[in-house]
């Protein structure tokens, strides 16, 4: 599976990067897809995760390296769907945010999980979900602290389109996608940290996933 995922992200990477539409704005989108992918190479064999985090982040990666090659606003696919949809806009960007809150909750989760960190589900979906809605906040601070420094790349990054919302909708879709994903994918993902734990361990003990019904 890993070569097959480490496949993948180079093909789309390499493809990425041959005549994207503005070279600054394709760094600065893909950079989190290869930082996140050194982050996993380093940590792969210390601390596994599971297959559905690294499908997740592997669908991250592809959707951030599109909006890298395209710009957020001018994905082709996006513009097709603008008038079968009702669209006034390109809105890849919102799915772009919206995996920004799903998948950065899931990871949230899991290291929580394993490293025994928060007991109660509660507390724990809680403080994830602010995580993931403080992760977006953040994101735009720094899309605003890149327009100023460079005003010719600042309109491809940023992506509002004339959209005068375009901020808050941002972190409302983050949001929105972290509370998806802990209500929908939960469960499996309590099933794949008890396997891989296991696997992890040898044959020792499994440490005990707290799920949402087991305690409140």
């Amino acid at each position: 599976m890993k070569i097959a995922w480490t496949a993948i992200f180079a093909i789309v990477l390499i493809w990425s990067g041959i005549n994207p539409k503005d070279y600054p704005t394709w760094a600065l989108e893909v950079a989190p897809a290869i930082i996140g992918f050194a982050i996993l190479v380093v940590t792969y064999r210390t601390f596994p995760l599971t297959p559905l985090l690294y499908a997740l982040i592997l669908v991250h990666c592809i959707v951030l390296m599109v909006g890298g090659h395209y710009t957020y606003a001018e994905v082709p696919l996006f513009d097709t769907l603008k008038p079968v949809l009702g669209f006034e806009r390109n809105n890849f960007d919102k799915l772009g945010h919206f995996l920004q809150g799903f998948v950065p909750a899931l990871i949230a989760r899991e290291i929580l999980i394993r490293k025994a960190v928060l007991a109660s589900p509660t507390w724990r979906n809680f403080f994830i979900a602010c995580f993931c809605l403080a992760l977006s906040a953040f994101y735009e601070i720094l899309e605003w602290a890149v327009a100023e420094i460079s005003a010719t790349g600042a309109e491809a990054f940023l992506g509002t389109q004339g959209y005068a919302w375009d901020t808050q909708s941002d972190m409302a879709f983050a949001l929105a996608g972290a509370i998806l994903a802990l209500v929908m994918l939960g469960r499996l993902q309590d099933v794949q940290i008890r396997t891989i734990t296991a696997r992890h361990n040898g044959s020792g003990p499994t440490p005990t996933v707290t799920t949402e019904r087991s305690s409140r």
